[in-house]
């Protein structure tokens, strides 16, 4: 099976240091990126095709909306592509998934990326329906999932006990590396994950630890990343 190396970052609108986020993130070298709070006003479109060209990088999905992306390696082929805007909910931010058909290695999978409400109520009702769109686009592409975001819930929330019933925690299921991932100063919170469907194979997740990246980590953006280590079927 290919291995896949996915990560999940959010970059808080690139307000902090631009610079430092490529740095991480090439650094880290994955396949593919799952970002989330990527610019979304004003020189939105320059400042996302910069970063992508900074980390060596190709934009696979997203829109302006909701700051949402999911950035691949020039060996990942990106066979399609969805974005699916959530349900509104008044005075909030409105909520979204991006999805990106990959290829690699003669695999098919799925990467999402979202970013869940601070909310307790809105941020469930938004699991079930990016539940719901994940399942139709499985079926579409026939492929499996792989789904990284801001949960903004830690383990045993409600919303993330849901996640965790369609798929597996990644890592719960093979940790390495540090857990909490907010903040990037003083990270005492696993808020972050990389959940994916069972017949994905998962060989470590976590919060890169060395010296050489976690220097950057506060200087880049208020939450760490995490990397997950895949075997795609």
């Amino acid at each position: 099976m290919p291995s896949v190396r996915l990560l999940s970052y959010n970059v808080r609108s690139l307000r902090d240091d631009p610079a430092a986020v490529a740095r991480v993130v090439r650094a880290l070298a994955p396949d593919v990126v799952c970002l989330q709070e990527v610019p979304r006003f004003w020189t939105w479109r320059i400042q996302r095709r910069r970063l992508a060209r900074a980390c060596g990088l190709d934009i696979a999905a997203g829109r302006r909306a909701c700051g949402l992306a999911v950035l691949a390696a020039p060996h990942v082929r990106r066979v399609a592509r969805e974005f699916h805007l959530l349900t509104p909910d008044p005075d909030l931010h409105r909520r979204a998934l991006a999805i990106a058909v990959l290829e690699t290695g003669g695999a098919r999978f799925l990467a999402a990326s979202t970013h869940l409400d601070l909310r307790d109520g809105p941020r469930l009702r938004h699991v079930r329906e990016v539940l719901a769109h994940l399942e139709r686009a499985r079926d579409r592409h026939r492929a499996p999932v792989v789904l990284a975001g801001d949960v903004n819930e830690e383990p045993g929330g409600t919303s993330w006990s849901l996640l965790t019933g369609h798929f597996q925690d990644a890592y719960a299921v093979a940790p390495e590396g540090e857990g909490p991932t907010f903040s990037a100063r003083d990270p005492r919170r696993r808020i972050d994950g990389v959940f994916a469907d069972p017949e994905v194979g998962i060989t470590a997740c976590g919060v890169p630890a060395g010296d050489a990246v976690t220097a950057d980590y506060p200087k880049a953006t208020d939450h760490r990343p995490v990397l997950a280590e895949l075997e795609v079927p």
